[in-house]
């Protein structure tokens, strides 16, 4: 039976704190879909949901979004404010502490995306949940754990619970609200801890919301 995890503010800030979130902390390269994904539009105002240590909340700032990053940890919000400073892109960005289950924007957003990122609610439920806040015309992206059948959350496999189909996510967004631009499935293998080789599978799907 593989572990449960709840999600919430403690898990998180503990994770944060330890430093364990998939060595995360200090990484400067943002996730390689946003650029590919976001390369066409016109920079307006920005979600980041879950932005962690705000990597990609940076790098979109710093290619002349307005961005409000929203996180439940406390500690990885302070470590995103901090390399915002250093890199020049605080202006920019509004940086919220805040439980994406309960906190809503004034405003919705040209872009919203989110990357990875666990809430306490249900996976697709959170999906749903943010893609409210993309305005007319707007832009929702979309970065999950791709669901492996048998995976146990431990090593490099993510907890069942925070993972999904593509389908799953394709059928959430109805055609007569949204047009669907990107939906597919990424393996990627990178280099890991004593010579190891690390694979994530990814989900990609980025929607235009209908004007």
């Amino acid at each position: 039976m593989s572990e449960q995890h709840d999600f919430d503010r403690a898990y998180w800030e503990r994770r944060w704190q330890e430093g364990h979130h998939g060595g995360a902390v200090g990484v400067s390269e943002p996730h390689p879909y946003l650029a590919g994904e976001t390369s066409g539009l016109t920079p307006g105002t920005a979600l980041d949901a879950g932005c962690g240590t705000g990597t990609e909340a940076i790098w979109l700032a710093s290619h002349g979004w307005q961005v409000t990053a929203v996180d439940i940890a406390s500690a990885a919000v302070a470590v995103a404010a901090e390399r915002a400073t250093a890199s020049g892109a605080s202006e920019r960005v509004r940086w919220v502490e805040a439980d994406l289950t309960a906190w809503a924007p004034e405003a919705r957003f040209d872009l919203v995306t989110t990357h990875y990122a666990h809430p306490a609610m249900p996976q697709l439920a959170f999906y749903d949940r943010i893609s409210t806040w993309v305005a007319p015309g707007g832009t929702l992206l979309i970065v999950g754990h791709l669901h492996a059948p048998g995976a146990t959350g431990h090593g490099h496999h993510p907890p069942e619970e925070a993972s999904v189909t593509l389908a799953d996510i394709t059928a959430g967004l109805d055609s007569a609200t949204w047009e669907i631009l990107t939906a597919e499935e990424h393996h990627r293998t990178f280099p890991g801890p004593a010579g190891q080789e690390k694979t994530l599978h990814d989900v990609v799907v980025r929607a235009t919301r209908r004007p």
